[in-house]
């Protein structure tokens, strides 16, 4: 007989851990006790040594599907305590807390079937879970991982969910949100004026949605704002009242049936939308359908994920508009009062519950790539779960760049990504990213000793890294925007050394004082150079340009020798330029895809960032053809030289040439460029691995061909997989930089 201590690092509460666990001793007949500590879980057992050696070996292959067993550490002693039986102790608190959270996790099979049971005592009830699903990040306040470290301290439960909390042979053996119609949250009806209404809530807002209203759903992270799909008058409505004129509103579908009637799903996108993530999955439309909600080639479509979505789809519903409730431009709404004030004049119902949020977390988007997910968005489902890397990074804080704005905080080999904050514009944003920072540093206890942020001055996260680095006495780093892009997809593929680093995107501070924005980097994390770019293009009032996207074609047309009378704003836009007057210069690849869109008609006025690159996408139809590339070189950069393409563009539709075919040859020529690119820079360095990273590279059209025709020329290819492309994952990359630098 030996005894062992056993520490399982990794998440391993809240998800059925500890059930699992007893069970496996109770099979190997050994005797000890679990409990929770700060920094996962630890057993102490006695028995035989083969027993235990085989017990510690089964861990990773039988734990539950939502365990994630990063290390175990055992210790191995020949001094017994003389264990008794097996019991699960009161959890421990450390001083050092190293605990790893699990996300939301949607509604499993087994709760779904119990809540369409009428013979189940939580038949129809909205708040069903168990060990293997339900509430976890939203609901947490400390750890460890407890009830009365959640929003559920404020329901006791009763006898029966007791008796099951305590029954090893019950799936619900600890699950914390454990509850039932007796003891656990309500749901409750409110009309437009925020009045109780007496019935079924849950009736009472399906019978809304059905008569074309607009009802406001309290979800795991926030608030959602529902409506029927079918009718474009009740689109509009919402539109106007959101102030959302033309974005995409995402889709909850009954079920993936429901989907393949308005998209095309396959098997791995079928997979995906039916995952316990549950995250909305960018889908091509099946035709010119629902233009009133997506105005381009894709539709955001995401299944229930929760017992009350479940509850209000019924038997009639296929799918309903679920969008964000928040109002333009601020984070999603996640508390009652908040949303009865905010969302008059917006929802015509609320469907909420008295189950406090005490985390808002936006639903994850994201494109099927490979089998996987391509995150133009990581929230809901996914964090906080960590980052792997390969070495001890210490405790830091990334505070990410402006527009999807994030932050990273490292501790040892973790890095832990935020959740979607949005874009840092106004103080409702901004507190709830200072929020945030403070929940994470609590949650993982960290306190920082390094700080990244971006390079450029005015963002009001680098504004916040310097205020806290002086006050705190704290070295400071600061990153250059596309650096850091690049060193985010490096460490998102566990890549060390140099590379190749191709970033694409719509702006970015550069060392030079200049707007970046098209770049062919060569280096890693300690540092980097710019080998090519693209010919800066003028930007007549600024940031004028990304609602205005005809003064990049003008600005564009008359680089390269085209006419430009068509253009009413001409001759003042031409006094701007000739005296330089708010024209700053930009390689902005952003930039190009808009001006081209607006030479095309394809967009003339965006009403949100990025409009005009998406319509474009989405108007190229299959074509082959590509324009000529040539390069020039200014101050050590090799740039596209894109006038040519612009005159050919031009003589094109002077010819006749269907846009959409011009849209295609478009991005044929930037995948051809960017080949050459990559080609002299691995003349210049020998290099031949490649990463993709930026906002551009949320096009499907140049993702399903750039790695490609890279590869074809010999270059191994890396993707994004674990943090977004564009700006919310830059700051992963900050924080490998940060750390390379303090190190050098």
């Amino acid at each position: 007989m030996e005894r062992v201590l056993i520490h399982i690092h990794g998440i391993v509460q809240g998800v059925g851990f500890r059930p699992f666990i007893h069970k496996q001793v109770l099979h190997y007949a050994l005797r000890g006790t679990i409990k929770n500590t700060s920094s996962g879980v630890e057993l102490e057992l006695e028995g035989e040594r083969p027993e235990l050696e085989r017990f510690i070996a089964d861990l990773p292959e039988k734990a539950p599907k939502l365990a994630v067993i990063e290390r175990v550490e055992t210790d191995f002693s020949p001094e017994l305590k003389g264990f008794r039986d097996f019991q699960i102790l009161s959890s421990k608190t450390e001083a050092q807390r190293n605990t790893l959270i699990s996300p939301d996790i949607g509604i499993c099979e087994d709760c779904l079937r119990e809540l369409r049971d009428p013979s189940d005592r939580r038949y129809r009830y909205p708040f069903i879970n168990c060990t293997n699903c339900g509430p976890r990040f939203t609901i947490i306040k400390d750890v460890p991982y407890d009830r009365a470290k959640t929003s559920m301290s404020a329901f006791p439960m009763c006898p029966d969910c007791d008796r099951e909390y305590h029954n090893i042979e019950n799936r619900r053996y600890h699950a914390q949100p454990d509850c039932c119609p007796v003891c656990g949250p309500h749901v409750y009806y409110l009309d437009a004026a925020g009045e109780r209404v007496e019935g079924d809530a849950v009736e009472l807002a399906r019978a809304a949605l059905k008569e074309g209203k607009i009802v406001a759903i309290k979800g795991l992270g926030g608030m959602h704002l529902a409506c029927r799909c079918d009718d474009p008058a009740i689109a509009r409505t919402l539109r106007r009242r959101k102030q959302r004129d033309e974005k995409p509103f995402a889709i909850m579908c009954r079920d993936a049936a429901a989907a393949k009637k308005i998209c095309f799903v396959g098997a791995e996108e079928e997979k995906l939308l039916n995952s316990f993530r549950r995250p909305i999955v960018l889908l091509e439309k099946r035709g010119e359908i629902l233009t009133h909600l997506s105005e381009n080639g894709y539709v955001g479509v995401m299944l229930p994920y929760t017992p009350l979505h479940y509850l209000v789809f019924g038997d009639d519903i296929d799918m309903l508009v679920m969008t964000s409730a928040n109002l333009s431009d601020t984070p999603i709404m996640y508390r009652n009062d908040e949303a009865i004030e905010k969302l008059s004049g917006i929802a015509d119902g609320f469907l909420l519950h008295d189950r406090d949020i005490q985390t808002r977390c936006d639903d994850s988007l994201c494109f099927c790539l490979g089998g996987g997910e391509y995150f133009l968005r990581r929230s809901r489902g996914y964090v906080p779960f960590p980052v792997s890397t390969h070495e001890d990074l210490g405790m830091a804080l990334a505070c990410g760049a402006e527009q999807k704005a994030s932050f990273c905080l490292s501790k040892g080999n973790y890095v832990f990504p935020s959740q979607h904050i949005g874009d840092l514009k106004n103080i409702e944003t901004y507190e709830n990213y200072t929020r945030q920072i403070r929940h994470f540093e609590r949650l993982f206890d960290v306190r920082p000793t390094l700080l990244a942020c971006d390079l450029h001055p005015d963002y009001l996260s680098t504004t916040y890294a310097a205020e806290r680095a002086e006050e705190e006495n704290i070295p400071l780093v600061r990153v250059q925007h596309h650096h850091a892009h690049m060193a985010a997809c490096m460490a998102d593929n566990a890549l060390s050394g140099e590379v190749i680093g191709l970033v694409w995107d719509g702006v970015g501070y550069g060392t030079d004082g200049t707007s970046w924005g098209a770049e062919c980097l060569v280096g890693g994390y300690r540092g980097f150079r710019r080998e090519g770019s693209i010919r800066e293009i003028p930007l007549i009032g600024g940031d004028a340009v990304t609602k205005d996207p005809m003064r990049v074609a003008w600005a564009l047309l008359r680089e390269s020798g085209e006419s430009v009378h068509r253009f009413k704003d001409g001759p003042a836009w031409a006094f701007m330029l000739d005296n330089s007057l708010n024209c700053p210069l930009s390689s902005g690849m952003g930039r190009l895809f808009d001006g081209v869109s607006a030479i095309l008609g394809v967009k003339e006025t965006c009403s949100y960032e990025g409009q005009g690159a998406v319509l474009l996408e989405a108007a190229a139809k299959a074509d082959e053809g590509a324009y000529p590339v040539s390069f020039e070189e200014t101050d050590g950069v090799r740039r596209f030289d894109w006038r040519e393409m612009i005159r050919r563009i031009v003589r094109d539709q002077a010819d006749g040439v269907d846009r959409g075919v011009i849209a295609a040859r478009f991005h044929n020529t930037l995948v051809d460029m960017a080949v050459r690119q990559c080609v002299h820079a691995r003349e210049m360095s020998g290099l031949e691995r490649v990463v993709l990273s930026g906002g551009s590279f949320q096009n499907m059209y140049m993702m399903r061909r750039l790695p490609a025709a890279l590869e074809k020329e010999g270059f191994t290819v890396y993707r994004h997989r674990r943090v977004s492309p564009n700006d919310e994952g830059l700051s992963l990359g900050q924080i490998m930089i940060a750390k390379a630098r303090m190190e050098r």
